[in-house]
């Protein structure tokens, strides 16, 4: 089969464009830890839904954990052409394989970030899960998108692409190396982590797989790509566990700068920094929470399930 691949780069939207609003939506939580009735893992996926479009946000780790809670949660992934890849590691990209063979007619594009296929080398060879199965994807009938700056998807949903690091969030493990487009090694930053946004009449909204970029640099970035608006929900992993309460002060109080109402902390947020976020904001647990799978929110509010 013939495969393509695209890479795309734009202006952001303050150079070009009018700002469009999605008007409904819904984000229901698929792979995380937290769960009752269904699989919890070390993973993150979501099912977005948009004004009647739908993209699958970043596909768990196991093969079958998002085929199994989706199927329990009477979720309906065919027919679902976009999915949309954080960034390489395999909690985020390790479900696809099996979900497009599940759904042949889905997932035929998939949206990344420029610098996914970086090779990772490591003593236990080349550590990335996507690279490694890159041709085998593209062969079912994948085509990858690759965006270096802030992209609409379609009409008023948006990647940010590579964000900025304005600020020193570092939230990777600094441990790992990357092989980058000159062919240097270097720390590997997660360079390709990118969130996909979207501005509704509230405010904006942001999902995030891990949030390697930081969740401030990413909020900074968004704001300069949809100016004079506020961000009001955020919803996915922030990889803020163990992060010192000095650090969660301050991403707590950047966000209530940013306007932020709703904070959603599943995957690596961490169940003890996410309180800790909920106490500096001033918010309660009807608006800061651990989100589990089946958690969703919408235009109406915050849906927890069960296990709130």
């Amino acid at each position: 089969m013939k495969s393509f691949f695209v890479t795309i780069i734009v202006c952001p939207i303050f150079l070009f464009g009018q700002n469009l609003k999605v008007s409904d939506y819904k984000i229901t939580i698929l792979s995380t830890m937290l769960s009752d009735f269904y699989i919890g893992e070390w993973g993150f996926s979501a099912l977005i839904e948009l004004d009647g479009k739908k993209i699958l946000f970043d596909t768990g780790s196991r093969e079958n954990t998002v085929l199994n809670n989706a199927k329990e949660l009477n979720i309906d992934l065919n027919g679902i052409e976009n999915v949309y890849l954080s960034h390489n590691h395999k909690d985020h990209t390790g479900g696809l394989i099996n979900l497009k063979k599940k759904y042949p007619n889905s997932f035929s594009v998939a949206h990344v970030g420029e610098g996914i296929f970086y090779s990772r080398p490591s003593k236990k060879a080349d550590k990335n899960y996507i690279l490694l199965n890159k041709e085998k994807i593209k062969d079912m009938g994948v085509i990858f998108s690759s965006y270096k700056s802030a992209t609409q998807i379609f009409p008023g949903v948006w990647t940010t692409g590579q964000v900025p690091r304005k600020y020193d969030e570092k939230n990777w493990s600094r441990l790992g190396k990357v092989v980058n487009h000159l062919g240097e090694t270097e720390e590997d930053t997660i360079p390709e982590d990118q969130s996909l946004f979207f501005d509704t009449e509230d405010g904006i909204v942001i999902v995030s797989g891990c949030g390697h970029a930081g969740i401030v640099n990413t909020i900074d970035y968004i704001k300069k790509i949809i100016p004079n608006r506020p961000i009001r929900k955020v919803i996915g992993g922030f990889h803020l566990l163990k992060l010192s309460d000095k650090k969660l002060e301050w991403t707590a109080k950047k966000m209530l700068e940013s306007g932020v109402e709703v904070f959603v902390g599943a995957h690596c947020t961490g169940i003890n920094s996410t309180y800790s976020i909920r106490e500096f904001m001033g918010l309660d647990s009807k608006k800061v929470l651990v989100g589990s799978v089946g958690t969703s929110i919408s235009k109406e509010g915050v849906f927890p399930g069960y296990m709130e």
